[in-house]
């Protein structure tokens, strides 16, 4: 078998993924095997670019299908209108994690009891609107 090729332990290891997501990954049409070494799954090296970008869109909050779509996507196909209501949702993800780290690292000092009565604390998390 050709040496380049990765078996799916290696592959396993070096992704940080289980075979067993790897497998999974494999029935959902992500991912190819390009042939066996024994009875094992051999990929080809390019397959750990892949799983990063699968790990990363569905660390993002992809579905499994919304990955699927995005790794076979072609100009024109109404995926770029797909991606940037992705983007857009993102947007206020970050948005809303970056409040709550705000608030957290506030809470690390703050003085007031409880912590989560702070109008500080509340403001950051955007509970609470500004008093101008």
């Amino acid at each position: 078998m050709n040496e380049a090729l990765l078996d799916i332990g290696e592959v396993a290891r070096l992704s940080g993924l289980a075979p067993s997501a790897l497998r999974f990954y494999e029935s959902k049409g992500l991912i190819e095997p390009a042939g066996r070494n024994g009875h094992r799954r051999a990929y080809r090296p390019v397959v750990l670019e892949r799983l990063g970008v699968i790990k990363c869109a569905r660390s993002a909050g992809f579905s499994i299908a919304e990955v699927a779509s995005f790794l076979t996507a072609r100009p024109g196909d109404g995926m770029r209108e797909r991606l940037t209501a992705k983007a857009d949702s993102l947007d206020d993800q970050i948005a809303q994690l970056t409040r709550l780290r705000d608030s957290l690292r506030h809470a690390a000092v703050c003085e007031h009891d409880p912590v989560v009565e702070c109008p500080d604390f509340r403001r950051a998390i955007g509970r609470v609107p500004a008093r101008d």
